[in-house]
């Protein structure tokens, strides 16, 4: 299934995609009234769902793309949403050279407040910094609560998979060290614009993904680069901490980024981005203007 977020009438609600249209699903049939506790119901949630529309598709509300705003799948994450640095080979060494190949996982954070969703404007912040980039990404949603798991179990606690944009101010990234703040812009994690379940998504180490600037393509690879597998990832972050269902994981871009080109290619004011990945469709976002 895909889900999404979205906003009519003002108020916030919930559904899936079925024919090109949005299905709202919040409250309907005593499902909850938003995605994050239908994720928090786990294999309950997606079993009444499919009974839904299974009777009641046609009777459910439905709106265009255009009738509606959309939403991060998850508008108002738990936590900070974990980021996999360097995680592509090509990445790190445009980044620094091979040395910058990570031996072990390198993880950090985003705040919450980054979060916004397909089609919304990212501002461009350029009274703090001069060097704000993209980087477009695969997302895994937790599905499941759990502590020390083991890779082979890992896929077991995955819900789904979405687009993220983990936009960065690189000059505020390399000025302060850690790279908290360079990452926790307003806006700078957009993400959407569906959640597809696992199931419909097949292997997520062999997804396509490209990131356009304008039209241009900046990044083309595929997910099956990663030098960390999804595994790896949700078994080295569970060992000692618990993982909650609605937790984000970025899992790494591949090179192409901005700071990669000889000169530097950051964002402008008025820039297209639109991240690819196969399956998941293409999340979209204007820059401030």
């Amino acid at each position: 299934m895909k889900f999404v977020s979205f906003k009519v009438e003002d108020k916030e609600t919930f559904g899936v995609e079925m024919d090109g249209r949005l299905l709202d699903l919040a409250g309907v049939h005593d499902l909850p009234r938003d995605l994050l506790k239908g994720i928090e119901d786990g294999e309950d949630f997606l079993k009444d769902v499919t009974a839904v529309l299974k009777e009641h598709a046609g009777t459910l509300r439905s709106f265009a793309h255009d009738e509606v705003k959309w939403l991060s799948p998850i508008p108002k994450a738990k936590r900070n949403i974990m980021c996999v640095g360097k995680n592509y080979r090509d990445h790190a060494i445009e980044m620094g050279g091979e040395q910058d190949i990570p031996k072990d996982i390198m993880m950090f954070t985003k705040a919450t407040n980054t979060v916004i969703g397909h089609g919304e404007t990212v501002l461009h912040h350029d009274d703090i910094t001069e060097e704000l980039d993209y980087e477009g990404e695969l997302a895994v949603i937790i599905g499941k609560k759990g502590r020390g798991i083991s890779p082979e179990d890992a896929m077991k606690y995955v819900f789904g998979y979405s687009i993220l944009n983990d936009i960065t101010a690189r000059d505020l990234q390399k000025k302060h060290g850690q790279f908290f703040i360079g990452k926790s812009l307003d806006t700078t994690c957009p993400m959407g614009p569906y959640l597809v379940t696992k199931d419909e998504v097949g292997d997520p180490h062999n997804l396509s993904i490209e990131t356009k600037v304008n039209g241009e393509i900046r990044q083309s690879s595929n997910t099956g680069e990663m030098i960390f597998s999804i595994p790896t990832i949700i078994s080295t972050l569970s060992k000692g901490m618990t993982l909650e269902p609605g937790d984000i994981i970025a899992t790494g871009t591949p090179s192409g980024v901005g700071k990669g080109f000889m000169p530097p290619r950051f964002l402008n004011k008025g820039d297209l981005v639109e991240i690819e990945i196969a399956s998941l469709g293409i999340l979209t976002n204007p820059l401030q203007a």
